[in-house]
């Protein structure tokens, strides 16, 4: 809905929001709870709060959201009145009390615990401001709103977060730091958020946590993700109900029997953070499936030789000799992955892996990240190159900027945000809409296609 202005008690908020999409859930959950009084500032020059919800996980991570912090304060220092300037999210969970002194910048800082209050916390802040002279509303379109969130994904898919934190113990990971142990969202709750999600036209909804498959565990459910896709899969509207990041000894014989079954809308897509492949490197990991992880791969072929497969790597561990990483690249060429992301090895703080030894030289996981995605890159094209000639459901994400008759979706292989993209060239399909278009070209991630439909 188009407005020309905001309402006088419309608070301009310009966000940014890091990481990964649990973070952004957070941040649209955060929106939400400023109701109606929420209004999207494109810029922070346009804003009267700036809200960034940073992510700490690895050290670039950490350097993004520092540098996101000081250019936003960069930006606004000489405004009068000056926006708000409020950060959130895993690195003021991380860090804490030693950030305040050196980011004078920062107003307010809130933690993970104060996110469901937030908006008390800001308008006390705010106090009495009067609205920014010279304001322009002319461009700027209201925000949609669902009953507890404002999606920030467009109008076609949404994440649902089902449970928060993690209790696996990964050398690597501070997850269970920083988030803390499983807690996982009551299933009428969730059931509850994917109905206000659908009725405000989400035709797919992509759930996500740390460990989907072990949802429900803290709550004393046995068999908790299965009971909770029962409640969701049968909801009015949903077109495709997609997995993100299913631990692989969660992967079970039961649960892939369970997903065979239920059939439509849950995708044959499966998100499986495998980190490597040698035993060696998994054992020193603190993974709990060292033994052959290709067994995983091999069982989800079982029961769905169509599947889309998605996984992450990590190279230069401490301790990856020649022999281990050979064996990884052979994983990779002989499982033929639809998707692979590689990341080079970051010794965290605080976590058992940063003092391992032998290290791997920087140079060295560099080189060996790029190999292994010069292999995926070949694998990509090759597996792309079969959709060529076929018709498939696209989703309708965006237009392209470039083209007023492209634009940007996915098919079902494609999750939002980590996979390719589909360009599509119709003239008439809109954002948040499902159709029908015959591939017309492939690219090493993208694919092209048409929609014969016509005007």
């Amino acid at each position: 809905m188009k407005q020309d202005s905001p309402d006088t008690d419309s608070i301009r908020v310009h966000t940014v929001s890091l990481g990964c999409p649990k973070n952004r859930i957070d941040t649209e959950k955060m929106l939400g709870r400023l109701g109606p009084e929420y209004y999207p500032a494109d810029s922070p020059n346009a804003s009267e709060v700036i809200l960034v919800n940073t992510c700490s996980f690895i050290q670039p991570a950490v350097e993004e959201s520092l540098q996101t912090i000081l250019e936003l304060a960069g930006q606004i220092k000489d405004l009068d009145p000056k926006p708000l300037l409020v950060v959130t999210g895993c690195l003021q969970a991380r860090y804490g009390p030693e950030l305040p002194p050196k980011l004078p910048e920062v107003d307010l800082w809130i933690s993970f615990k104060e996110q469901d209050q937030w908006d008390r916390l800001i308008k006390k802040s705010l106090g009495d401001r009067d609205p920014r002279p010279g304001f322009r509303q002319a461009d700027l379109e209201r925000a949609r709103l669902e009953p507890a969130r404002v999606i920030s994904t467009g109008p076609g898919f949404a994440y649902l977060k089902i449970n928060e934190g993690c209790n696996h113990d990964c050398s690597f990971c501070l997850i269970p730091t920083i988030r803390g142990p499983l807690v996982s969202q009551p299933v009428e709750d969730l059931v509850l958020e994917a109905e206000g999600l659908l009725a405000g036209g989400v035709q797919e909804i992509c759930i996500v946590a740390q460990d989907i498959t072990a949802y429900g565990k803290d709550l004393g459910l046995k068999n908790g993700l299965k009971r909770l896709l029962e409640r969701l899969a049968p909801l009015p509207g949903l077109r495709r109900l997609r997995l993100m990041y299913l631990y692989p000894s969660g992967v079970t014989r039961d649960l892939l029997s369970f997903l065979k079954q239920m059939g439509p809308p849950l995708l044959p897509y499966f998100d499986i953070p495998l980190q490597h492949a040698h035993p060696e490197i998994l054992s020193r990991m603190g993974r709990p499936f060292q033994a052959n992880p290709a067994r995983t791969i091999d069982l989800i072929r079982d029961f769905f030789p169509e599947a889309c497969l998605r996984t992450t790597f990590i190279t230069g561990f401490p301790g990856e000799s020649e022999e281990h990483f050979q064996a990884l690249y052979r994983f990779v060429r002989d499982t033929s992955l639809n998707h692979v992301g590689v990341f080079a090895f970051s010794p965290e703080e605080g976590t058992r892996a940063a003092g391992l030894k032998p290290v791997v030289p920087d140079t060295q996981k560099q080189k060996r990240r790029n190999r292994l995605l010069e292999l995926q890159a070949e694998i990509s094209s090759s597996i792309l190159s079969e959709s060529v000639g076929q018709e498939m459901e696209i989703l309708i994400d965006q237009p392209d900027p470039e083209w007023p008759t492209l634009f940007q979706g996915r098919t079902w292989f494609q999750a939002p945000e980590v996979d390719g993209i589909t360009y599509v060239s119709s003239l008439q399909a809109r954002p948040g809409q499902m159709i029908r278009c015959r591939i017309q070209e492939s690219k090493t991630y993208d694919l092209t296609a048409l929609d014969e439909s016509g005007p």
